[in-house]
């Protein structure tokens, strides 16, 4: 048995000193040649960039300065009829000698000494269109979709791999160029020295001096870096005039752990903070949004067909802590998913943790007890009728200690109301019954009180200021219109947003907003009955008509107790686009025809409930009749025309059932889906659902079978008719 092992062991040996010997001839040969392998290895990869992407790249010297380090002298890049893409004076090169002769490429040293690199963008064309085209040319010659874990690993692979243990940058110009905007980043030097990372960058010439610092452990694939500038913020001009977005920081960090696939799926674990970040854009608030401290560790995944942050990634606001999951599935359907949970959390701390100057109603307010907060969506585009929608803010011994910038109980007692129009005030009036115009809740007729609530908001008196079924409902047809077509305002909601909040549409006035309610409504600070009068005493009605109390006078020369059951609904029709209402009559003061389906519509829900008695002759549309004194600013006009103006004019957010009916009213003819309709408020006993979104081709059919009614009632009142 020794005998044995000694011949094995001298098998072994001599077969490595064999290719020892072998690798050492080799290498011998490759290294007497090796001037002349760079030079075809170069003109190989010159014809390959001409050819696959239409470059013209030159190299005016490059030799070997050492065995395993290549040097080249003036290189450029030009893409064929578009501007320089890159030019550098000097480079060098060296790879790790081992990893080479298995035929892996690892960078152990880099050297740049004057360059550039730019992007220009003129029109709509760029200087590197050319990976665009070879990208799609690659999607449309591979038909079967590619493993979207396999293309991240390769992807990271590819860059992490060729960051070298030594760098050492100097003078390179890194150039934005978009029509007549331009950022410059000067790196005067950038180098990492025994994992040690050190940068200066000069921004747009002197505009600012930034920093990137840290480690940088290529092997391991481990990176920690921080972006700071010298005496003042981050911040980039280039997003100021071009996306009118103002984002400052003090300091950026990010940092990566690891990185690798396993199971089929590809995962990255790091983190990333930022200090002090300021933002401005009209879409997310009104003045600037300060977030102090912000932070999130990461575990990001990547699978066969989906992206994802997995659940156990955690973000950080101040003191408050939040699990997300975030998944996108890209085939063979789109789906969406997103959760966000935290734990039962002190209230105050939750309330601090809010970026100043995003919710300026509530800085300042001081609470106690704790609060925990869930959410959860599934949107399977195939089936959006179907999506999943939960949110809740659950509460321990939550309570308000003290109201901040704004008292929302103000609305108990009497006060001035502005409402505002293109962000200038109206009018101020009084909401109380110094105003001759203000109606108590008790004194409106229950037909107007009804006939609102049926139409905005069915379960306001006994939900808590939400309704998730209207969301729900609201994110598919949204989805599908691919715009937004239809709200999930409460009457709560649309009270807070007209009294308490600006009436500028921005993201943190909707999540404001949201907030309000759940205090107002989880807090009791207003009774729903106050609440309902308040709203019925200063939504707006038509131009310049504030109030059930202004309404009805203006319209019908009547007291809001005398409104009739047509009267009323007619008022609730005309909520969602008050400036519209007076279109909606014929000149000699009666309702135009395609208003009768709505007053079926409501009526029969409202007869349902017991709030009406059934009617066969549409509840009461024969019977409004605008006041004469208006009748003359009433002008003859085509109900398509109507329906364009319906279609175009801006609505509240609120929904409701006239979006549903929206698509009903062409003609007295019931359509299949105002049938399904009311199939589903018999069977439910509430106002179901409703898909409004209809294709191009299906209104141009309607509207041609609209006109063909029309010019066939004209023949025939030609013919036979009043005269």
């Amino acid at each position: 048995m020794l005998e044995k092992r000694r011949k094995a062991l001298k098998i072994t040996i001599w077969t490595l000193i064999a290719l020892f010997v072998l690798g050492s001839v080799g290498a011998g040969v490759a290294y007497s040649k090796r001037e002349r392998l760079l030079q075809a290895g170069l003109e190989r990869g010159i014809r390959k960039a001409k050819r696959d992407y239409n470059l013209d790249v030159r190299i005016g010297l490059a030799h070997f300065s050492n065995p395993t380090t290549v040097a080249f002298n003036d290189i450029s890049v030009v893409p064929a009829g578009r501007d320089s893409l890159l030019r550098i004076d000097r480079a060098e090169i060296s790879v790790r000698f081992w990893p080479l002769l298995i035929g892996n490429i690892r960078l152990a040293d880099l050297k740049l000494e004057n360059g550039m690199v730019q992007v220009v963008k003129r029109d709509s064309l760029t200087n590197i269109d050319f990976l665009l085209k070879r990208s799609r040319d690659t999607t449309n010659a591979d038909k079967k979709r590619a493993d979207l874990s396999k293309v991240a690993e390769n992807l990271v692979d590819n860059v992490l791999s060729k960051i070298p243990d030594d760098f050492d940058v100097r003078n390179l110009d890194l150039r934005f160029i978009d029509d007549e905007h331009r950022v410059s980043l000067l790196t005067i030097a950038a180098t990492i020295d025994d994992e040690i990372v050190n940068s200066m960058l000069k921004l747009n010439g002197s505009e600012a001096t930034w920093h990137v610092t840290g480690r940088a452990n290529p092997d391991e694939r481990q990176y920690n870096l921080a972006l700071y500038a010298d005496g003042q913020p981050l911040e980039l001009s280039y997003l100021q005039n071009k996306f009118n977005i103002k984002l400052q920081a003090d300091t950026v960090r990010a940092e990566l752990n690891e990185s690798g696939r396993s199971g089929g799926v590809f995962r990255m674990k790091g983190s990333g903070s930022v200090r002090n970040m300021r933002v401005n854009h009209p879409a997310i608030a009104r003045h600037d949004v300060l977030v102090e401290r912000a932070a999130m560790d990461a575990n990001l995944f990547v699978g066969e067909n989906y992206v994802g942050v997995d659940s156990s990634s955690t973000v950080y606001l101040g003191e408050v802590s939040a699990r997300p999951f975030v998944k996108y599935t890209l085939s063979p359907d789109k789906i969406y998913d997103l959760q966000l949970h935290t734990d039962m959390v002190d209230a105050q701390a939750l309330f601090n943790a809010f970026p100043q100057g995003l919710f300026e109603s509530l800085e300042g307010m001081k609470v106690a007890g704790k609060l925990k907060y869930d959410l959860a969506l599934h949107l399977d585009t195939s089936q959006p009728d179907s999506v999943k929608f939960d949110s809740g803010l659950q509460q321990d011994n939550f309570r308000i200690l003290q109201m901040g910038k704004t008292d929302f109980t103000m609305i108990n007692r009497p006060f001035d109301h502005t409402p505002y129009e293109n962000g200038q005030p109206v009018r101020t009036f009084r909401v109380g019954p110094e105003n001759p115009d203000f109606t108590p809740l008790q004194d409106i007729s229950p037909n107007m009180r009804n006939a609102l609530l049926t139409s905005e908001d069915y379960t306001f008196f006994t939900h808590k200021g939400f309704n998730e079924k209207a969301f729900r409902v609201s994110i598919a047809t949204n989805y599908k219109a691919k715009s937004f077509k239809r709200g999930a305002s409460t009457v709560s909601m649309q009270l807070v947003k007209n009294v308490f909040l600006s009436r500028q549409k921005t993201m943190a006035r909707k999540v404001e907003e949201i907030l309000i309610v759940w205090l107002i409504e989880n807090e009791r600070l207003v009774s729903k009955e106050r609440m309902y009068e308040v709203y019925l005493n200063i939504i707006e009605w038509g131009r310049n008509i504030y109030g059930i109390g202004e309404a009805a006078r203006f319209y019908f020369a009547k007291h809001p107790s005398e409104l009739t059951l047509g009267e009323s609904i007619f008022l609730a029709f005309v909520v969602p686009r008050p400036k519209a209402a007076l279109n909606h009559f014929n000149p000699d003061g009666t309702l135009r025809s395609y208003v009768r389906g709505y007053h079926r519509l409501i009526g029969k829900i409202m007869a349902r409930r017991g709030m009406a008695q059934p009617d066969t002759n549409a509840y009461g549309f024969y019977t409004v009749q605008l006041r004469e004194g208006l009748r003359q600013q009433v002008e003859p006009s085509d109900s398509l025309q109507i329906e364009d103006m319906m279609n175009n004019d801006e609505p509240t957010d609120g929904g409701g059932l006239l979006d549903a009916f929206r698509n009903l009213f062409r003609g007295d003819k019931k359509t299949e889906r105002e049938e399904t309709l009311q199939v589903e408020s018999e069977t439910t006993n509430q106002p179901a659902a409703t898909d409004t979104v209809k294709t191009r081709k299906q209104l141009r059919q309607e509207r041609r079978e609209q006109r063909r009614r029309e010019r066939e009632e004209r023949k025939r009142q030609g013919d036979g008719g009043l005269f």
